[in-house]
């Protein structure tokens, strides 16, 4: 309706300004002037009457009145009733404009007597002085007509776009619906345990969002699924490897115990016997305390104790320490480190850390070198741990941190790293320390362990 309404006044102005410019043009080509004196003389008949038949043609007609509203002009009998007030606005220089006026016609112009018209009276001025009045008026069927064909077309184009807005409107819902169904059906999927699921993606939309958002979480539960395997089974290894570890030596030590119970052991062999018995207990005890170590450290329930220590001269304790087990296994160890290499980290986990690292490499390295290195780089030291034994495969690389991960199961009975939990370890402390630990090997030729 109020589009309507718009366009209604709008074709009422454009109709209006028609006028105004119908009656521009028919005075000046039949306005007359006195050239001798310069002064108004009045309008040309011939010129009036072939306007007239100009404009009859648009259903458009006029009438011309002097300063005392005498009726000059009028095409086809056209006449325009101006009240006193009206008049008075024209001789302010106003022009007025009508939506309908009653205006009477010669029964031969009109089928009506008062047909409805809308006017406009435009005065015209010389010298300062008001000459004539204009009325021109066209038929108000005419826009009308011109009204009732744009509402007409507005209906067509209102239809169509309906039309279209539904056609396009259903295609966009049974898209979204379908897209939605996938997702259902995928979601169902989850529920049934089954995270091996992906929606296809298309457009740029929110449900497009919602899909992504749902293909990454399906991967990540997946890969969780597969973590979660993958550390239950070396949980149950693990479980396995440490029952076998502990069976070995309490039975050793159940034997010796017996043993010295009903006195079958000589006297010469109890001290030996008791050694033995020693060098179990602390294989026990290391089992234990790697797994307690690592699920403090998992869970950060370890307190940093940092301060500045020479790391020089606990590297050099640290080979003293391992230079028996080194030539057990027919090794060597090398120290090269700056001296006075200052360093600053917790004193214990540090010791921990190169400890561990040093193992590892004499447990994997028969009769070969290990070369322990310790330099002061930017922003921190570096000490890097070289062997010359197995090496590592790219598979055992990937693996190295996990915790009960074994680089080689045929050493897992010896009384070096049992756990599997040495290396994971580590991995933890340096990431508590704000460092970085890196390791490359080629199997068969040596691994270095890199730590920041």
């Amino acid at each position: 309706e109020t589009v309507v309404q718009v366009t209604n006044n709008t074709l009422y102005h454009n109709t209006w300004n028609q006028l105004k410019s119908y009656s521009d043009s028919l005075v000046q080509d039949s306005i007359r002037y006195d050239p001798a004196n310069r002064s108004f003389e009045g309008f040309a008949t011939d010129s009036l009457q072939t306007n007239a038949s100009l404009l009859t043609r648009q259903h458009v007609h006029f009438a011309i009145y002097d300063t005392a509203q005498r009726q000059i002009y009028a095409s086809n009998g056209f006449t325009s009733t101006i009240t006193k007030d009206q008049w008075n606005k024209l001789k302010d220089g106003e022009v007025l404009c009508t939506k309908v006026t009653m205006a009477k016609f010669d029964h031969q112009v009109a089928d009506t007597k008062t047909p409805e018209m809308t006017e406009v009276l435009k005065p015209y001025f010389y010298k300062g002085k008001m000459v004539a009045v204009v009325s021109i008026a066209t038929l108000i069927s005419t826009i009308k007509e011109n009204m009732h064909q744009i509402v007409l077309n507005l209906l067509v184009a209102f239809v169509i776009a309906a039309l279209l807005t539904l056609a396009v409107s259903y295609f966009l819902a049974r898209s979204i619906t379908q897209r939605i169904e996938r997702l259902q059906k995928a979601t169902h999927e989850v529920a049934r345990g089954n995270y091996n699921v992906q929606v296809a993606t298309e457009g740029k939309d929110e449900i497009n969002d919602l899909a992504q958002s749902f293909n990454t979480m399906t991967k990540s539960l997946e890969e969780s699924r597969q973590e979660m395997h993958r550390q239950e089974e070396r949980r149950r290894q693990f479980m396995a490897d440490a029952a076998h570890e502990m069976r070995t030596p309490l039975t050793t030590i159940n034997g010796i115990l017996e043993g010295l119970e009903y006195d079958v052991i000589p006297e010469e062999d109890k001290q030996h016997s008791i050694q033995l018995m020693q060098n179990e207990t602390r294989r026990l005890i290391r089992l234990v305390n790697d797994n307690l170590d690592y699920e403090k450290i998992r869970t950060n329930q370890i307190s940093m104790e940092r301060k500045v220590f020479d790391a020089a001269a606990v590297l050099a304790n640290l080979q003293e320490q391992l230079s028996k087990k080194a030539r057990a296994q027919g090794d060597r160890i090398e120290l090269d480190v700056t001296s006075e290499l200052r360093v600053y980290a917790d004193y214990d986990r540090f010791v921990q850390i190169m400890f561990n690292i040093t193992q590892n490499a004499i447990q994997f390295t028969q009769n070969g070198l290990i070369k322990i290195q310790g330099r002061k780089v930017a922003d921190g030291s570096q000490f890097k741990v070289t062997d010359n034994g197995i090496g590592m495969t790219k598979e055992q690389l990937a693996n190295i941190w996990e915790r009960y991960y074994k680089a080689d199961r045929s050493r897992m009975n010896t009384k070096y790293g049992e756990s599997g939990l040495g290396l994971a370890i580590v991995h933890q402390l340096v990431l508590l320390h704000g460092g970085k630990v890196t390791v490359e090997s080629k199997y068969g030729q040596g691994t270095t362990f890199t730590v920041f």
